[in-house]
């Protein structure tokens, strides 16, 4: 279906930040026009937002005044699951809809999930350090411990959680438990992993823990001094959820007084880190700037699914994942 013009002219999705041209293939295709910000922050989006009947945003999310700041908009695109930076309740209230793109970058996050897991398990960025420095000895550093035997503990248990558990158990020979409370029991079974009753059974038990919950009032900083000190004195802790299930400042503390053996963070609670933050002094802690969904294929799909969910919408249909 082409884009019906408004007074001549067709209908405008902006962009916050730059995507995959998937996006632009696809509406410019349907008669749509496209444009991305000049620079992704708020500032410039409420400025040049202008026309747009629609808006794909990344990282960035869409706030009220930037909706306000666009009185035809109509749609929002999440590239991404997370929708916590867009203002939902100013959206439902005016009538905007919402949607997300859930399990376009499922494999990706699972695969670089495993990656991190092996980096800090084996200090891969300390060891590519050494190298550099001409400090062969590292080798003998001890301290680099093999996957194979250990219990991973995966806090959260959707596509993502799942994918990992299957990826370690049967490649890794590693024993998978597992705590999502809202999680059905048959799922569990399904995947061959043992189900844990709370979140501190999980935290005493593991070796690895990773963490795969959504971001929520009652989920947020749950990994925190109390919960850290449950852990194992060796064990893992890996992040590629939300950010701010973590206390950054616990986090750094734990590991700097030798109570946790390794963590390696995709995400944080404020993005970019600040330069102040306890987190970038700490040992034994790999660091990556939000890019675990980041594979050109899992960003290809992202964006492409983000504008087929606009043209349904034109379309009168129901797209595909409604948030709001």
């Amino acid at each position: 279906m082409n884009a019906p013009a408004v007074g001549g002219v067709a209908p405008l999705c902006f962009i916050t930040q730059p995507v995959d041209d998937a996006a632009r293939q696809v509406l410019c295709a349907a008669g749509w026009r496209v444009r991305v910000a000049s620079s992704p922050t708020m500032a410039t989006v409420v400025r040049e937002i202008g026309d747009a009947t629609a808006v794909i945003t990344r990282d960035l999310g869409l706030d009220a005044a930037a909706m306000r700041a666009a009185p035809g908009l109509r749609i929002v695109a999440s590239h991404g699951v997370g929708t916590n930076r867009i203002d939902l309740e100013h959206a439902r209230h005016h009538g905007i809809r919402v949607v997300n793109t859930p399990g376009t970058n499922t494999r990706a996050v699972a695969e670089y999930t495993l990656g991190l897991m092996i980096a800090a398990a084996r200090r891969l960025v300390e060891a590519d350090g050494a190298v550099r420095q001409g400090a062969w000895d590292f080798r003998y550093a001890g301290g680099m411990r093999q996957l194979s035997g250990c219990v991973l503990g995966l806090a959260g248990f959707g596509a993502i959680g799942r994918m990992v558990a299957d990826m370690c158990h049967k490649g890794l020979g590693m024993e998978v438990i597992a705590w999502s409370p809202n999680t059905p029991d048959d799922v569990f079974a399904t995947a061959g992993v043992q189900r844990v009753s709370t979140l501190d059974r999980l935290l005493r038990r593991a070796d690895i823990v990773s963490l795969h919950r959504p971001l929520r009032p009652d989920t947020e900083r749950m990994i925190n001094a109390a919960t850290l000190a449950l852990m194992k004195p060796d064990a893992i802790m890996l992040n590629t959820g939300r950010g701010g299930l973590v206390d950054d400042a616990a986090l750094a503390a734990a590991l700097k007084a030798g109570k946790l053996g390794a963590a390696a963070l995709d995400v944080f609670a404020v993005e970019p880190l600040p330069a102040d933050s306890p987190l970038l002094d700490a040992p034994r802690l790999v660091l990556s700037p939000h890019l675990a969904g980041t594979s050109d294929e899992a960003l290809r799909a992202t964006a492409s699914c983000c504008a087929r969910q606009i043209l349904q919408w034109q379309a009168g249909e129901t797209p595909r994942h409604v948030v709001v």
